[in-house]
């Protein structure tokens, strides 16, 4: 049995916090991308509902560890 990759290959860790830190900035985008068009929709409460989730999603997705994947 091996050990986790990510104590022994510091390319493997950069990686890593490069896609969470990438994901992140993804799902906050969307978050700004709701807010902006619930202020031009009928319905506003449902975007502002997927905004939530998504920042929600952003905060989130940096306490994920290579262990959970």
């Amino acid at each position: 049995m091996t050990e986790p990759t990510s104590e022994k290959n510091p390319d493997f860790v950069r990686g890593w916090d490069a896609a969470l830190l990438a994901v992140r900035d993804w799902h906050t985008a969307q978050a700004k991308q709701a807010l902006v068009q619930s202020r031009r929709s009928r319905f506003p409460k449902n975007l502002e509902r997927e905004a939530e989730v998504y920042k929600r999603c952003a905060e989130m997705v940096m306490t994920l560890s290579p262990e959970d994947v």
